[in-house]
């Protein structure tokens, strides 16, 4: 079993969600979107990880998030991602956000630009972003809100989506994540559908993709399109969620990926814990205990017996694949959070209390 305090995590996707009523644009959606994360939260989390929706529903600090993930868990580094959900006014979490926290926490953070390529003024903001940032990728959604209406795009787009793989390109970006899996909020399927991936890795292979929440539907078409490319990856965020509130679903979930790509995809995943939408601690603890079922280790899902997942892929998917991907040293990034605040406060302390940290108001059971 992995000692958590001794491997490196590297959380490849948090944020900071304003999900305030005031910070509704598009009422029905942003609406649709606040139910639905809180509610499957609420829902997949365990005793000792539930807040009041009045805790949760509201503005997160930056600070909040840091504390999160590095008092109250075993994350060592993070990706902080800002979003283009104009369902919300700012985003759901603005780009100041991203800004805040590689400025405040800069050996703790990195920085992830974000764009929806149907609003206009798409590019200056990327430039904008990639000044104040300098962002290891790109975040998109394969939707587009007005005030009062919603519109889908996709990734094998050449007017829509091209473009931005070129504008990327020319600004240093080489790693492209896209939202797909879990439709996002009162939207049509179809564009949450990982198949259009298919073109922009076969037509841009100098570029990485990231599907984030990968392989949580859809999952044995993504298992083929992981098979296929070896420029396409997954992140891992609500796959944490899933394994730490139903261990036998993760399982089958993995089991089918690895199954047809082979257990060499175990090195194109990567952590990505949600937080602050979900406590990270729970997810990493999970993965350390996690063992395959022995049904699906003895048979497997598709084509026999299932490789372990050992050890050391382990430690590959909570930190060493992300931080090659992005080009991370490890050693020197211990070395530069060895003395900080955070890890002298942990160190004395051990871990805080979940959610003791912020201004949540954890549910009593």
């Amino acid at each position: 079993m992995i000692d958590l305090e001794e491997t490196f995590i590297f959380d490849a996707v948090v944020h900071a969600y304003n999900l305030a009523p005031s910070n509704y644009r598009n009422e029905q959606h942003a609406r649709g979107i606040t139910d639905m994360i809180f509610g499957t939260v609420d829902e997949a989390s365990p005793p000792g990880y539930r807040v009041t929706r009045d805790g949760y529903v509201r503005n997160w600090s930056v600070e909040e998030t840091a504390n999160m993930l590095f008092l109250e868990s075993d994350t060592d580094m993070a990706t902080f991602q800002s979003l283009p959900l104009y369902a919300f006014h700012d985003g759901l979490t603005a780009n100041e956000n991203c800004v805040e926290a590689v400025e405040e926490y800069p050996e703790r953070f990195l920085g992830f630009a974000n764009i929806d390529p149907l609003r206009d003024g798409w590019e200056e903001s990327l430039e904008e972003q990639v000044e104040a940032v300098d962002p290891v990728g790109l975040k998109l959604y394969p939707s587009h809100w007005g005030e009062d209406h919603h519109e889908g795009w996709r990734m094998d787009d050449e007017s829509v989506a091209y473009p931005v793989f070129e504008k990327a390109k020319s600004l240093g970006i080489d790693l492209i994540e896209v939202h797909k899996a879990i439709p996002f909020g009162p939207v049509p399927r179809d564009p949450y559908h990982p198949g259009d991936v298919d073109d922009a890795c076969a037509n841009f292979p100098e570029l990485d993709f990231g599907l984030v929440h990968g392989g949580l539907a859809f999952t044995e078409e993504t298992a083929w399109q992981m098979a296929r490319f070896p420029n396409l990856h997954i992140n891992m965020e609500t796959l944490g969620v899933q394994l730490a509130a139903n261990e036998r679903a993760f399982a089958e979930t993995m089991a089918k990926i690895i199954s047809i790509g082979g257990e060499a995809v175990l090195d194109r995943m990567y952590w990505g814990s949600a937080a602050m939408a979900y406590h990270p601690q729970p997810e990493l603890e999970a993965l350390r205990d996690f063992e395959w079922p022995d049904d699906i280790a003895r048979r497997g899902i598709d084509f026999g017996e299932m490789p372990e997942i050992s050890d050391e892929h382990k430690r590959n998917l909570l930190g060493r694949n992300y931080a090659d991907l992005v080009g991370l040293d490890i050693d020197e990034a211990r070395e530069r959070l060895a003395d900080d605040s955070f890890s002298k406060q942990t160190s004395e302390d051990g871990l805080a209390d979940p959610f003791s940290t912020t201004k949540a108001a954890p549910e009593v059971y």
